[in-house]
């Protein structure tokens, strides 16, 4: 059957097209798997990403199914493009380190105001096995003018109306033996309202709750993969997300 026959029909798609571009929805020819995420790296190209800084864009590339940062070619993010307001998510990608670097995914990502930092985000920090759980599996937060709490792997984090932090330990959570030094590790981010989790291996890493009055939150913001230092490399690979309504 030709869905196209009729001009009644090309009205329903111009407006179906009209809402997906305001509201900054992923591409309308992406597919979502049966639990309803959608592939937003396709393993070839970096189509769909923008370096930021623009200068940093010789630091990143499309080699062999994976997108590979370089250190030594530049310092920065690579920011997923197609939707730079994105609220609620579930995010899933593997990272490897060949050698020692220090990296990780920036969410609800804003430019800072503040002039203090490039953007403002949470951040869930990753690492080389042996830098530490201050950053591996820890959440970083990238925010000028608040408090940055502790949220070090094996920590759930509590902040309360007041700013006062409640740190218990996860149970059960993500062990060092449980990453793999040198090869893919699997990373699955959840952010819900005002709670945060990562997983890494199928294990909580970290996660924080706050209950900061809502003019202090990051409420939406850009998805960012991070390029900390010269003399390393990252590389990141099946990059999922599924937008949460």
């Amino acid at each position: 059957m030709n869905l196209f026959r009729t001009p009644s029909t090309w009205i329903a798609v111009a407006a179906l097209g009209f809402c997906n571009f305001t509201t900054g929805a992923i591409a309308a020819d992406a597919k979502a798997d049966k639990d309803g995420f959608v592939t937003i790296f396709d393993g070839k190209t970096l189509d769909g990403w923008e370096a930021t800084p623009a200068k940093s864009a010789p630091a990143w590339e499309a080699k062999n199914g994976a997108i590979v940062g370089t250190g030594d070619k530049g310092r920065g993010y690579l920011t997923y493009s197609k939707n730079k307001n994105v609220a609620d998510l579930e995010l899933k990608f593997s990272y490897r380190f060949p050698g020692k670097g220090n990296s990780g995914v920036s969410i609800r990502a804003i430019p800072d105001k503040t002039g203090r930092r490039d953007f403002q985000s949470y951040h869930a920090d990753l690492g080389h096995v042996g830098i530490g759980g201050k950053v591996l599996g820890a959440w970083d937060f990238h925010t000028p003018g608040r408090r940055e709490h502790r949220c070090f792997r094996g920590d759930v984090l509590v902040i309360g109306k007041n700013d006062e932090p409640t740190i218990t330990p996860v149970k059960n959570g993500l062990k060092v033996s449980d990453i793999k030094k040198g090869k893919w590790n699997d990373v699955h981010i959840i952010a819900k309202g005002n709670n945060f989790k990562m997983y890494i291996n199928g294990k909580l890493s970290s996660e924080f709750t706050e209950h900061l009055p809502q003019a202090k939150r990051l409420k939406s913001g850009m998805i960012q993969l991070q390029l900390h230092d010269p003399g390393m490399i990252v590389l990141f690979k099946d990059v999922k997300l599924k937008v949460l309504k």
